[in-house]
């Protein structure tokens, strides 16, 4: 809509102007320039990021190694996209992918840390408590780490804090061990405020990922925003195998007798 449209009035100047780092030259220095020469306002951020590799090497035709983005999507969904590659690359730098690189964060990190902790909640609340929740107090950790990691656009440390989070619930189930207190019933207050705070911190765990994982963040909202469980059809991140080994399938070898004196 340059000069006089709707669009170029309302849209410009950027608030922030996404490049790679090989034209950084001409968006840092040329392209300001001729913004200045027309007297035209200049984007108000520049964020420039790296490239990524593929097993260390750049992508190419030429080396039969470029990955086709929506496969990634097809197979494992946006939200797992969206994890890896604000994740695992750095949002200033560069980073790399490999197949099996992306699987392990998918099964290890989005289905076994953050989908079966929701899933384990979700069910210690449905086996003892009959689905409800009650009062959820209010979310008691501090953000302004991950907003200042969000203020100087450094999105891989702002998700890698909030599974800080992810991984702490965690730890704290196994300290806390609900399972054991759900078999004492004059412990049931206690029991229940130990579920209400997982309860919780899955919702505010839930909040900071909406920009990132904005499906997984509706459906843990979904599962625990009324004070009671929700139906949640399926599992968030369903395991999947197809460039690393299932565990499951390994057959370990019996052990050996101890040798006889």
């Amino acid at each position: 809509g340059y000069p006089d449209g709707g669009n170029f009035k309302k849209f410009w100047p950027a608030n922030m102007q996404v490049v790679g780092k090989d034209i950084l030259r001409f968006h840092a220095a040329i392209w300001p320039a001729i913004l200045i020469a027309l007297n035209i306002p200049l984007p108000k951020t520049l964020l420039v990021h790296g490239h990524v590799l593929s097993g260390g090497h750049k992508m190419g035709k030429s080396l039969g190694n470029v990955v086709d983005p929506m496969e990634i999507i097809k197979n494992y969904g946006v939200d797992a996209f969206r994890y890896y590659f604000l994740r695992h690359i750095p949002t200033q730098d560069d980073g790399d992918f490999t197949w099996e690189k992306f699987e392990n964060a998918y099964n290890n990190e989005l289905g076994n840390e953050l989908g079966n902790l929701v899933q384990r909640v979700a069910s210690m609340v449905t086996r003892y408590q009959n689905g409800v929740i009650g009062e959820i107090p209010r979310p008691e950790h501090d953000n302004g780490a991950f907003r200042d990691e969000i203020r100087l656009l450094h999105l891989d440390r702002a998700l890698e804090n909030i599974w800080q989070s992810v991984k702490h619930l965690n730890i704290y189930l196994e300290e806390v061990r609900p399972w054991e207190i759900a078999k004492k019933p004059e412990e049931a207050d206690h029991l229940q405020e130990v579920l209400a705070y997982a309860a919780s911190s899955l919702m505010q765990i839930a909040d900071l990922l909406w920009p990132f994982l904005p499906n997984a963040a509706e459906a843990i909202k979904h599962i625990f925003d009324d004070g009671k469980i929700s139906a949640y059809s399926g599992v968030l991140f369903p395991k999947i195998y197809k460039h690393t080994v299932d565990p499951r399938t390994v057959v370990r070898k019996p052990t050996e007798p101890a040798p006889q004196k």
